[in-house]
C-alpha cells in the first residue's frame, strides 16, 4: 500500500492561515486591519451592523406587542368594575338593612313624614366610604336625604405615578383616543340623576345597577335597593360611587404594568446587545477577513495570505462557519500551491522534448549524409508526438478538477462496466500475446459515481499493466465486495515495480519504464487515476506480488494495483 507522501516542513510565515487566532483575544499575528476594527467598534456597532439592529428591533417588537395587547384587552378594568359593582350592591343592602332595623315592629311608618323613623338621623349613623354618595327616596320618588362620605387621613391615594409612566399613559390615551374616535361620546349625567335612573327598578322590589359618566367624564356606578317592612316597599336607598374612582384604580394598575414594561424594555435592550455582540461581531470579523482578502487580490497589494478568525471553540453555527471558511481558505491555498507546482512540472516536462528538438534541428542543418538526416527526422517526429501526447494529457489533467465537480453522479453497475472494458481491452492484450483474465462475481455491485471517470481509471490501470507485459504474460482483473466497500484489483505477471518507486508511481510526470518505451507515456495516467478515485471517496495503491512468506528482497512475480470504492 502506498505510504503517504511526506509533508513539507516549512517555517510559519506571516501570510499563512492562522490556526490559533482567537476572536475575543486576537493573536499577535492577526491582521492589523482586523485588530483596529475590533478596537473601534466596542461591544457592537449598531450603525454598521444591520443584523444587530434587526435582533434588537425584533426582540423589542415582541415585547411591545405583548404589553400593547395587555393594555388593549384591559382585563384588570373588567375585574375592578365587577368587584366595585358587587361591593356597592352589598353596601346598599347594608344601608337598607340599617333602615329596616330602625323601623318599629308595629304601627304605621312614613319615611317622608318622619313617622316611625328619622331618616336623616338614621343615615347619619351609617359610615359612608370616602367619595360615595347615598340617596334615600320615598315611594313617590322624592329625595328625602342624601349624604357624601368624607375622605380620611388614612385613605390610600390611588393617583400615584411617575414621569415615565405619565408620559407613556399620555401616549396610550392619545392612541386610544384616535382608535376610538368613531365611537359615540359618553352621556354626562349628575350623580343624583344616575341614582334616579335605577330608582324605578328598586321601587318595584329589585336591586338595580347602572353605570354613567359625571361632568368630567369619570365612570360612576349607581346601585339602588328597596327598603322593606312587612313585605311592603317603604323607600329606596341608592348609592353612587366616587367619580372616576375606577379610572384612577385602572390608571394605577396600568402604571404598574408600564413600569414593568420600561424595566423589561431596558433588560431586553441589554440582552439584545449582548446577543448581537456574540453573533454580529464574529460574523463581521469573518466578513472583514474575506473582504480583506478580496481587496488584496484585486489590488495586488499586501501579498500575505487571508487570516480567518478561529472560532472553532464555539459550539454553534458560527463556529461551524469559521471551521468551514478556514477549511475553504486552506483548501484554496493548497490548490494554488498545487497549481503552481503543476505549472512548474509542466514547464520542466516540456523543456526536455523542446531541448531535444532544438538539438535535432540544429544538427540537421549541418548533417551531410542522408542516413543522418533520416535519423534526425525520426528524433524530431518522436519528440513532436511526445509533445502532442504531453499537451493532450496536461489539458485533460487541468480540466479534471472542474469536470469532477460539474458532472452529476449516477448509480451504475460496476461489474457491467468492468465486463465491457474487459471485452475491448482483452482484444488489445491478445494482439500483444498477453492473456487477459477476468474474475467477477455473478451478483451486480451497484455504486454511485461518475461511470465514465471510473472507467478511465480502470482503462489506465489495465493498459498500464499490458504495457509492462510481454508475450506469454497475463493480466488478471477481479473484484470482490467487502462489507461497505468494493475492491477492484488489476494484476500482471510483468517485471513488477521497484521498491523505491512504489511511493512515486502516483506522482505527476513520474514514469518508471524501459528505455524502449521512453517518451511514449506522459506519466500522468496514474496521477489522474488517483485523483478520480479519491474524488469518489476511495483509495488506490500499488504493491508487488510475491509468494506467501517470501523474502521482501526477492524478485516480484508481478505488480498489483488495488482500487477501493465505497458502496
Amino acid at each position: 500500500m502506498t505510504e503517504p507522501a511526506p509533508r513539507r516542513s516549512t517555517a510559519p510565515r506571516s501570510g499563512d492561515v492562522l490556526l490559533g487566532e482567537d476572536w475575543v483575544s486576537p493573536d499577535p499575528q492577526s491582521d492589523p486591519g482586523q485588530q483596529a476594527g475590533r478596537g473601534r467598534r466596542g461591544i457592537v456597532a449598531l450603525n454598521r451592523s444591520p443584523l444587530a439592529r434587526k435582533i434588537i428591533i425584533f426582540n423589542l417588537l415582541a415585547l411591545v406587542v405583548l404589553v400593547a395587547g395587555v393594555l388593549f384587552l384591559n382585563p384588570f378594568r373588567d375585574s375592578l368594575v365587577l368587584q366595585r359593582e358587587q361591593g356597592l350592591v352589598t353596601e346598599a343592602r347594608l344601608v337598607a338593612d340599617v333602615f329596616e332595623a330602625r323601623m318599629p315592629g308595629t304601627g304605621a311608618v312614613n319615611m317622608a313624614a318622619g313617622d316611625g323613623i328619622d331618616v336623616a338621623e338614621t343615615l347619619a349613623l351609617v359610615d359612608i366610604a370616602p367619595g360615595v354618595e347615598v340617596f334615600v327616596f320615598d315611594t313617590f320618588g322624592t329625595l328625602l336625604v342624601s349624604a357624601t362620605g368624607a375622605a380620611g387621613a388614612g385613605d390610600v391615594d390611588t393617583g400615584r405615578s411617575t414621569v415615565i409612566t405619565d408620559f407613556l399613559n399620555a401616549v396610550w390615551e392619545t392612541v386610544s383616543g384616535v382608535l376610538s374616535s368613531g365611537s359615540e361620546p359618553a352621556t354626562q349625567i349628575e350623580t343624583e340623576g344616575l341614582a334616579r335612573d335605577v330608582y324605578a327598578q328598586a321601587r318595584a322590589g329589585e336591586t338595580a345597577v347602572n353605570t354613567g359618566r359625571d361632568a368630567e367624564g369619570g365612570a360612576v356606578f349607581a346601585v339602588a335597593t328597596p327598603v322593606w317592612r312587612a313585605g311592603e316597599v317603604l323607600g329606596v336607598v341608592a348609592i353612587t360611587s366616587a367619580a372616576g374612582e375606577i379610572d384612577r384604580l385602572v390608571r394605577y394598575e396600568r402604571e404598574q404594568i408600564l413600569q414593568m414594561f420600561v424595566i423589561a424594555l431596558l433588560v431586553s435592550i441589554g440582552l439584545s446587545l449582548v446577543l448581537a455582540s456574540t453573533i454580529a461581531n464574529p460574523l463581521s470579523d469573518l466578513a472583514a477577513a474575506a473582504e480583506l482578502g478580496r481587496d488584496r487580490d484585486a489590488r495586488k497589494m499586501a501579498p500575505g495570505r487571508v487570516r480567518i478568525p478561529d472560532l472553532t471553540a464555539r459550539p454553534d453555527e458560527i463556529g461551524r462557519l469559521s471551521v468551514a471558511m478556514r477549511g475553504m481558505v486552506a483548501a484554496l491555498y493548497d490548490r494554488i500551491d498545487a497549481n503552481e507546482q503543476f505549472a512548474a512540472d509542466v514547464a520542466h516536462e516540456i523543456k526536455n522534448p523542446l531541448a531535444s528538438l532544438r538539438s535535432a534541428v540544429g544538427t540537421l542543418r549541418i548533417a551531410k549524409r542522408d542516413d543522418q538526416r533520416e535519423r534526425l527526422l525520426e528524433v524530431i517526429d518522436h519528440d513532436v508526438r511526445r509533445l502532442d501526447r504531453l499537451v493532450s494529457d496536461i489539458s485533460n489533467a487541468s480540466r479534471l478538477d472542474s469536470e469532477l465537480v460539474k458532472e452529476e453522479e449516477e448509480e451504475f453497475n460496476l461489474l457491467k462496466t468492468l465486463s465491457n472494458l474487459g471485452e475491448y481491452l482483452g482484444q488489445q492484450a491478445g494482439e500483444k500475446g498477453v492473456d487477459f483474465i477476468t474474475d467477477l462475481p455473478p451478483e451486480p455491485i451497484m455504486i454511485r459515481g461518475l461511470e465514465a471517470r471510473l472507467a478511465q481509471v480502470f482503462v489506465n490501470l489495465i493498459t498500464n499493466a499490458v504495457s509492462f507485459c510481454e508475450d506469454g504474460d497475463a493480466v488478471r482483473v477481479w473484484a470482490r465486495r467487502r462489507e461497505n466497500r468494493v475492491l477492484v484489483v488489476v494484476e500482471d505477471t510483468g517485471p513488477g515495480i521497484p521498491e523505491q518507486a512504489l511511493t512515486k508511481v502516483f506522482k505527476r510526470f513520474y514514469s518508471e519504464r524501459p528505455v524502449a518505451q521512453f517518451g511514449d507515456h506522459s506519466g500522468l495516467g496514474l496521477a489522474i487515476s488517483k485523483q478520480i478515485v479519491e474524488a469518489h471517496g476511495g483509495v488506490i495503491w500499488a504493491e508487488n506480488i510475491r509468494p506467501t512468506h517470501a523474502d521482501i528482497t526477492s524478485e516480484p512475480l508481478g505488480a498489483r494495483f488495488v482500487v477501493g470504492l465505497p458502496v
